[in-house]
Formats: C-alpha cells, sequence, structure tokens
C-alpha cells in the first residue's frame, strides 16, 4: 500500500483546491473532511485514531471502534492518555477480583470500557468530543477482592457504588486523585484500616457511606469541614475516640456515627449555622451531659441518643427543637423530671425516653397529642406502670455538671452558644457573653 503520509499530503492539496476563502470558512472543507475520512477508512487496518473537529458542529468518530457511543481502544504506548488510563484502570480493577461467582464482571473484556456490565460513560468537550468513565455501580455483585490504586486513573469518575459485595483492606490514599467523585458507596463490604484519608481530599463529594465495615480508629475532624458534603454514614464500623468539635460546623443533612465505639462527650460549643436534620449517636460509649448546643440545632428532625451513658437533666434548650418528629433518649442515664416542653414540641411525633431514671413528666407527657407515641417504661415515674424498682431509683444521684440553673432571662432561641442558653454549674457550659434585652 502506498505511504499514508504521501496519501495524507494529496488530501491537504485537494483541500487546498476545493476549500473556500478565509473570508467564507466557518469550518474545514467538506470535501476535506470526507477525503480524509475515506483515508481513514480504507487505511483502517494498519492505523486507529480519534478524527476531531470543532467549530461548535464538530466531526467525532473513533476509526476502528464504532460511531458516538464506543470508548477507544488504549493506545500504544500512552497509557497516560485518557482513554489508555481508564482502560487500565478498569483491567487493573478486574484483577483485583478474587471471586465473581455470579460472573458479574464477564463482560469486561475489550477495549470498549462502556460496554462493561456496571460501567457508564458519558460525553466531555475536552480536550476533544469523547467518551468517559462517569460512573461505576456494583452494587450487591458479589465480588470479592481489594481496590487497586489504579482506579484513580478514572479522572472524571463521579459516581463509585460498591455496596454489598465482599471487598477487604483498605482504600488505597491514590483515589485523593479523584476531583470529580461526587458519590462514594462502601458500605457493607469488609474493608479495614483507619478512616480513608483519601475522602478528604474529594472536593466534589455530597454522599458518603462507609457503614457496616470494619473501619477503626478516629474520626478527622476535617471531615465534617467538607464544603459540599451532604451525607455521612459511618455506622457500624470500629470507630473510636471523641466525636470531633467540628461536628456543628458540617454541611450535611443526614450523620450516622452510631454502633461505633466513640466516647466522651457530646461536643457542647456551637457557633450556630448548622444543617444537621438527622443525628444518630445511638449505641456508643458516650458520656456526660447533653449540651445545650444540641437544643440550638433548629433544622434537626430526627435525634437518636439511645444506648449511650448520658447523664444528668435535658437541657432546657431542647424546647427550641421545632422541627423535631423523632427524639430517641432511652437506655441512658438520665434523671430528674421530663420538662412540659419536651412533650409539647409542636412537632413531635416520637418520644422514647425508657429506661432513664427520669423521676417524673408534666402532665402534657402524660397525654399525648395528635397521635403523637411517648414511651416511658422502665423509668422511675410514680404511679406508671412498667417502672424500675424503688431500690433502683433510690441508688441514682444527681450529677452537678449537668445541674442546670434557672436563668433570670428566657431562652433564646437560635442564638450561638453562650448567648441567653442558661448556666451551668461544673465547668461544662459558660454563662451568658452578651446581654440579651
Amino acid at each position: 500500500m502506498s505511504n499514508p503520509w504521501r496519501i495524507y499530503a494529496t488530501l491537504l492539496l485537494a483541500s487546498a483546491i476545493f476549500t473556500p476563502p478565509p473570508s467564507l470558512a466557518m469550518s474545514p472543507s467538506p470535501i476535506f473532511l470526507l477525503l480524509l475520512l475515506l483515508f481513514f477508512l480504507f487505511h483502517g487496518g494498519q492505523s486507529s485514531g480519534f478524527l476531531g473537529f470543532g467549530n461548535g458542529g464538530g466531526l467525532g468518530v473513533w476509526v476502528n471502534g464504532g460511531v458516538g457511543n464506543t470508548a477507544p481502544p488504549p493506545p500504544s504506548g500512552s497509557g497516560d492518555s485518557l482513554a489508555g488510563g481508564e482502560y487500565a484502570a478498569l483491567q487493573a480493577f478486574k484483577s483485583a477480583i478474587t471471586g465473581d461467582p455470579s460472573g458479574f464482571l464477564a463482560s469486561w473484556a475489550g477495549p470498549n470500557v462502556c460496554s462493561y456490565k456496571g460501567v457508564f460513560c458519558s460525553s466531555t468537550e475536552i480536550p476533544f468530543s469523547t467518551r468517559v468513565v462517569s460512573a461505576i455501580d456494583l452494587n450487591k455483585a458479589n465480588l470479592q477482592g481489594t481496590l487497586p490504586k489504579d482506579l484513580a486513573l478514572l479522572r472524571h469518575l463521579s459516581i463509585l457504588h460498591l455496596n454489598g459485595n465482599r471487598f477487604s483492606g483498605p482504600v488505597p490514599d491514590e483515589l485523593r486523585q479523584l476531583a470529580y467523585t461526587t458519590e462514594l458507596d462502601l458500605s457493607n463490604n469488609r474493608f479495614s484500616g483507619p478512616f480513608p484519608v483519601a475522602v478528604l481530599a474529594m472536593p466534589s463529594l455530597v454522599y458518603l457511606d462507609l457503614r457496616f465495615n470494619a473501619f477503626s480508629g478516629q474520626i478527622p475532624p476535617e471531615l465534617f469541614a467538607m464544603a459540599l458534603l451532604d451525607a455521612v454514614f459511618l455506622n457500624n464500623n470500629r470507630f473510636e475516640g471523641e466525636i470531633p468539635a467540628t461536628l456543628w460546623n458540617s454541611a450535611a443533612s443526614v450523620v450516622s456515627l452510631a454502633n461505633n465505639k466513640l466516647s466522651g462527650p457530646i461536643p457542647a460549643s456551637y457557633a450556630g449555622g448548622s444543617a444537621i436534620r438527622e443525628l444518630l449517636l445511638l449505641n456508643n460509649k458516650l458520656s456526660g451531659c447533653i449540651p445545650e448546643a444540641l437544643g440550638l440545632l433548629s433544622e434537626l428532625e430526627v435525634l437518636d441518643l439511645s444506648f449511650n451513658s448520658l447523664k444528668g437533666r435535658l437541657p432546657p434548650s431542647v424546647s427550641c427543637l421545632g422541627s423535631i418528629e423523632v427524639l430517641n433518649i432511652a437506655h441512658n442515664e438520665l434523671s430528674g423530671e421530663l420538662p412540659d416542653v419536651v412533650c409539647s414540641l409542636r412537632r413531635l411525633l416520637n418520644l422514647t425516653a425508657s429506661y432513664n431514671f427520669f423521676s417524673g413528666y408534666s402532665q402534657g407527657c402524660g397525654k399525648p397529642a395528635g397521635g403523637a407515641w411517648f414511651d416511658f417504661a422502665g423509668n422511675c415515674i410514680p404511679g406508671r406502670g412498667l417502672q424500675r424498682p424503688p431500690p433502683e431509683c433510690a441508688a441514682v444521684g444527681g450529677d452537678l455538671s449537668c445541674l442546670d440553673v434557672p436563668s433570670p432571662r428566657p431562652l433564646a432561641c437560635g442564638l450561638p452558644f453562650g448567648l441567653g442558653v442558661g448556666i451551668s454549674i461544673g465547668g461544662r457550659l459558660s454563662p451568658p457573653s452578651i446581654p440579651i434585652p
């Protein structure tokens, strides 16, 4: 066959003959495009490549690979290219799988990565119009293996869903390069090691689900400083240590830290502006008082503090939870009288205060309105059934650090911590620093 570059030069000459003057030329000559395309089609046995032309309407054809939604084959000698990187990443992922009993990855062969089962592609215009891997959904594929660092080559990956598999080991630090990832779901696997710090370097992350794994160690404070993060599911792991004080700065609307080994007090400082609507801290080893800060979460709809070792009385700021619908404080060591302001919260549908040491409640708590359901079993309330034996109730003393001293001024809901939300003995809460008129 003739030298391809000689043919290419001939085509350029033909283009020059049939190309209109610059004043009329808005795009490459149609005849040139046709000739160039025919050249590649007939010469395709020895070459493959991408033909791309811009100026709005553009032409894009993958030679030797179909038209439109077909990904290019990995170019030889260009592993750093977009196509080669994606192909290499997915093949490395497949190689890291040690168990695939249902044959889920059987289609992961050949250069057309967009045809792989569970792989989804989308179009990009940079550096030229082509298809890139934008999502991987392998939920409940029953795969066993580890995550290779090569996944970081999927630079346009927006969604990575691996829920319900048997992946194990740590999450590679190299995944910090996934700058466009918005959803990361690694739940219901066997991942282990410390919190995957690669997550903290994903600026686009909106949804993070690490629940039902074996991650351990402390939760990094930087997690709750991520600007776009809206949902954080870390429950059912082995995280320990204290809850970061940055929790109240989180932009997330849902935070679940349940069923871990977290200890110490619930963060007390609050500067305002939290967007949390659902907060699940149940079944940890939390101790100390319920801080006033919790009552200042004006958007809070679901709060579950059950199965911890919290003591003392409910803070007066609980009356500020105007959006609360579900409040669960069961199985703690709370005491005193349950205030009427709790039971009269206008949106409250479910109040579970069972198995504490409450000694009574106001009249409003005895008659739930609007179909609400209250549970006071296992307390020390005289005249009510299913309560603790008197000896157990007599053994519980008050905790001075959680004893609120009545403030001479009314509670100011929605103000930052320390601005008229009450005074506490024991140094846990600070007195108001600015007078409330």
